[in-house]
């Protein structure tokens, strides 16, 4: 004798199953969906490696996505309570979503952010003064691995920012920053020196400084303007001088130069002018200390022919 399934029938007695112990079906659905997304992110971390690339943003929104889906299934697993419930709360919806504002904020936050998508995991942001790297991102928080702001270093420190400040509070996308970056310092002299007559030399030595890195900051430089449609980096340094309110001599220089080495190439060109500088603070300091011995030569160049004239005149 054959026995005939009829799919409908085992369908209906599944949701009549389901519908008589809900408990029991959501501990099942909670285990069954839970260990199918750990799988399939396991699997997606396993390819990545292997081929050596970055999905960490795909990973955190399957992983985001996954959390939503079980969310969904259990709340039409129980709707009809969902909605009893609603209906005995109605009167305290008011309170309810005053109590729970901040949670509704950072909850758009994230539909924002999966509908503008102004930054990605991996990039650096800065939310208000903080500056890090994006690590994880959920419906509430995004996780930062915070960057010193003067040395761009990791600092070792993670600052978790409510998703609401991405709808408050402005972000500024600096992942272009990362790699290369328009560094600026100022170096402050006494006004001893003619500051100008330093700048073919000091230049001279600013670019030999920046040849090294000269191929590879054209492509980046191109890369960061075609995303930007606009062109204002310059790969030579720049230098600038000026004077502050105290009327001291201010040198400001500009260059492209690589994150992890600004600070180094800092060192390196106020080592430089403050070199040139000395040195020619000390060539005027001899110039006029010649000087001043050839006046006093002058000045008592006649004193000495009288002198010689009266002891030739006591002499006869």
């Amino acid at each position: 004798m054959e026995i005939v399934i009829d799919p409908a029938q085992l369908w209906n007695q599944v949701i009549s199953f389901a519908d008589d112990y809900k408990l029991l079906t959501s501990l099942v659905l909670l285990v069954v969906f839970h260990y199918i997304k750990k799988g399939i992110l396991r699997l997606i971390k396993r390819r990545s490696s292997h081929r050596g690339e970055d999905r960490r943003n795909q990973i955190n929104i399957l992983a985001q996505l996954g959390n939503a889906f079980i969310i969904i299934v259990l709340m039409l697993l129980w709707s009809s309570e969902i909605q009893t419930l609603a209906i005995s709360i109605a009167a305290f919806m008011v309170a309810i979503v005053l109590a729970t504002r901040e949670f509704i904020q950072c909850f758009m936050g994230f539909i924002y952010y999966l509908s503008a998508r102004p930054f990605r995991v991996g990039d650096w942001v800065q939310m208000n003064n903080i500056i890090g790297e994006v690590v994880q991102m959920d419906w509430a928080k995004t996780a930062l691995l915070e960057v010193d702001p003067e040395s761009f270093n990791y600092t070792g420190k993670h600052v978790y920012v409510p998703n609401s400040q991405l709808v408050t509070q402005t972000v500024r996308n600096l992942n272009f920053m990362r790699r290369y970056r328009l560094h600026s310092f100022e170096i402050v002299n006494e006004p001893s020196v003619n500051a100008y007559s330093l700048l073919p030399a000091f230049h001279a030595r600013a670019q030999a400084h920046c040849e090294y890195f000269r191929d590879v900051a054209e492509r980046y430089k191109g890369l960061i303007e075609r995303h930007l449609e606009q062109e204002f980096i310059r790969i030579d340094p720049t230098v600038e001088i000026k004077t502050n309110e105290i009327a001291k001599i201010v040198v400001k220089v500009s260059v492209f130069c690589p994150t992890a080495e600004a600070h180094e190439l800092e060192h390196k060109m106020c080592s430089d002018w403050l070199s040139l500088w000395f040195r020619a603070q000390k060539e005027e300091q001899k110039q006029l200390h010649a000087h001043h011995t050839e006046q006093s030569t002058h000045q008592n160049a006649p004193k000495i022919a009288n002198e010689s004239q009266s002891t030739s005149s006591g002499v006869l």
